[in-house]
């Protein structure tokens, strides 16, 4: 039989209008789960961010309509409704069927824009199974409407108006199993909470727009209004409010040059972490790049040149490090720049290479003048790094008795260690798990192949409250990194690895609850990576067991229980067994329902934004308590199953 192999012209294929982004949307928002669906919005939100950084814009309402949809207004320009000289078809029409067309590829429309690549408003167009843009324009209101990015009808005037702007409404493009397309997302549902966080930190990073969402979903509309005439100075203050500043107000330094906007607030606390956070066009970057390199390198070379200018740093004495003047360090890097290059898909590193001497020239100057005029200030910084580089020092000497062993050294590992025989990470999992008793059923229970248990003795040291070098001496912390293997904070090697899987065991009561949220307090302050990457998991041991002649049931939660119940008819009288520890149960039991990968329930822990989970931790975990009791009594109405 003869092999084909003719290729030409005909097998070329061409995808019409915005059928690219329904094949490939994971290209263009990055997923369809829920990070993508809110991204949706985001992106339409950025258009109108990119007309109040233009100047013409300073109000923007975000609705979530009780069908599903989200409705984006503002008060901007509102899209160009003439006819595009190349397309011949209405400007707006054109933005939202034709992918990277829009006002910020080298034309004048934007100086500097935030949006993604220029395509955000086409492709929710092309992800949503309707979409209807209204612009009011020239006292008239135009209108035109889209189904799976198609247009249905030619854009025309259904009114009369008095003010300018833009109103998008679209409907996400969700599998139902009712609809013959067979949809985009898995899920419709936006998270308020998610998209507050968002709106807020935009608010604060572009200082008098006002942005405000509603939801419609509810019994009763809620809405809440973010507005910050203090911009990142507000941020930076906001972030602080559950920690105490080192002084007051934060240093605010702001410059402009060659066309590229450079904020930056930052105020010290006396917290034992690092809060830094940048952004460029209002994105954030995770991973940095040149502007956040910019204030780091000038930020230590400052408080070392002021240390060594009053005294406090001897001729004798080592310089400090970059950790010693960031501890304690709250801070906001914004720039704004009018073609950023960011390195990778996602923006989450800025690479232009002239913002960093900027960056630097600036904060040099800016932060130099302020120490020299408020030396109370300066020396309550200065204390505070000198400090830190002393804990530095003992953390050295601490991290030597950490550091991970080869194979020849695996006794080296701690003695309570039951650790597995596989040596391929990805296939291990290792159970942290509180007491004796219920590490003792853990290791019985365990296929010795790939699991190892690691027992604690008690509640671990808080590390929120902690500095490092007190936190390397406590013997639960040093056992959790060396079992590990991959070291701890600026160390931390992913590729060290032992286990793939870090599984915080506890039991299905409030002490196992603040067991477990002071070891995520560890991971997420000396190990953030191991909670980015995806290997920290929660098991969820149950809480009963139901008996009924010899039918046993596994039951999760009270209000689980009740449900069983009310199935099983209250004349069945099962025998129920409350299980108060992991200890309770037997090793068979703990296999069973906690640890066998085929019947086990766990769930992965996410950290969804950097900001909020800092905030969270500082709030639940620090100092102060009065914030962490309101934060307790606005919430606890959410607690349905506690158990006390």
């Amino acid at each position: 039989m003869q092999r084909e192999n003719h290729y030409d012209e005909s097998q070329i294929q061409v995808l019409e209008g915005l059928e690219a982004v329904r094949r490939r949307p994971g290209m263009y928002i990055g997923s369809t789960d829920e990070r993508g669906l809110h991204h949706l919005v985001y992106e339409i939100v950025d258009n109108a961010i990119d007309e109040a950084l233009a100047g013409f814009c300073d109000n923007i309402e975000v609705t979530l309509n009780l069908d599903g949809s989200v409705t984006v207004q503002d008060n901007g320009r509102g899209f160009p409704v003439g006819i595009h000289p190349k397309m011949h078809r209405p400007a707006v029409e054109v933005c939202l069927t034709v992918l990277h067309a829009g006002g910020k590829f080298g034309g004048e429309g934007y100086k500097v824009s935030g949006g993604l690549h220029g395509v955000g408003a086409s492709v929710v167009n092309g992800l949503s199974s309707h979409l209807l843009v209204n612009v009011y324009q020239d006292g008239k209101i135009y209108q035109q409407e889209y189904e799976r990015g198609k247009i249905l009808y030619d854009l025309k005037v259904v009114g009369e108006t008095d003010r300018t702007g833009t109103t998008i409404r679209f409907w996400p493009d969700v599998k139902t199993g009712e609809d013959p397309e067979p949809g985009i997302f898995e899920t419709g549902n936006f998270d308020f909470d998610t998209l507050k966080t968002r709106f807020r930190e935009m608010a604060f990073l572009n200082a008098g727009i006002r942005i405000q969402l509603t939801d419609d979903r509810g019994e009763e509309p809620h809405t809440e209004v973010f507005h910050y005439e203090g911009g990142i100075v507000s941020f930076v203050e906001y972030l602080n409010r559950h920690k105490t500043p080192l002084f007051a107000p934060p240093v605010y330094i702001f410059g402009v040059k060659n066309g590229s906007t450079v904020e930056v607030a930052l105020q010290w606390n006396d917290s034992f972490n690092e809060s830094v956070f940048s952004f460029a066009n209002n994105i954030h970057t995770p991973e940095g790049g040149t502007h956040l390199a910019g204030f780091r390198n000038a930020l230590t070379r400052v408080i070392n040149d002021y240390a060594r200018k009053t005294g406090m740093l001897k001729a004798s004495d080592a310089n400090l490090t970059g950790d010693d003047v960031r501890e304690g360090l709250t801070a906001i890097v914004s720039v704004k720049l009018v073609e950023p290059q960011f390195e990778g898909q996602t923006k989450t590193k800025l690479g232009n290479s002239e913002i960093r001497p900027l960056v630097d020239g600036m904060v040099s100057e800016k932060l130099t003048a302020y120490l020299e005029e408020n030396p109370s200030s300066a020396r309550a910084v200065l204390d505070k790094c000198l400090s830190a580089a002393r804990a530095r020092e003992a953390a050295r000497k601490a991290r030597d008795l950490t550091r991970r062993k080869t194979a020849l050294e695996s006794a080296a590992l701690p003695g309570k260690l039951a650790d597995c025989s596989e040596r391929d990470p990805a296939k291990c999992e290792i159970f942290i798990v509180e007491g004796d008793s219920a590490g003792g059923s853990a290791k019985q229970g365990r296929d010795r192949h790939f699991q190892a248990i690691l027992p604690l003795r008690g509640k671990i040291l808080n590390v929120e409250k902690t500095r490092i070098d007190r936190a390397l001496g406590n013997a639960e912390i040093k056992a959790m990194i060396t079992a590990f293997g991959a070291g701890f904070g600026k160390e931390f090697d992913p590729s060290k690895l032992r286990y793939h899987r870090i599984v915080c065991m506890t039991d299905a009561d409030v002490d196992g609850n603040h067991i477990r949220i002071l070891l995520l307090t560890f991971f997420y302050r000396f190990m953030p990576k191991l909670i980015e990457d995806g290997y920290v998991y929660a098991a969820q041991p149950p809480l009963y067991k139901v008996t009924r002649g010899k039918q046993e049931q596994y039951v999760y939660s009270d209000s689980q229980l009740q449900k069983l119940l009310d199935e099983m008819g209250r004349d069945a009288k099962p025998e129920i067994q409350r299980y108060k520890g992991l200890g309770e149960m037997s090793y068979q039991q703990l296999w069973d329902t906690t640890m066998n990968p085929e019947t086990r329930s766990m769930y992965r822990v996410e950290m969804k934004d950097a900001i909020a989970a800092d905030e969270l931790f500082t709030l639940l975990m620090g100092d102060q308590v009065e914030p962490r009791r309101e934060f307790i009594e606005q919430n606890a109405k959410l607690v349905a199953d506690l158990d006390i």
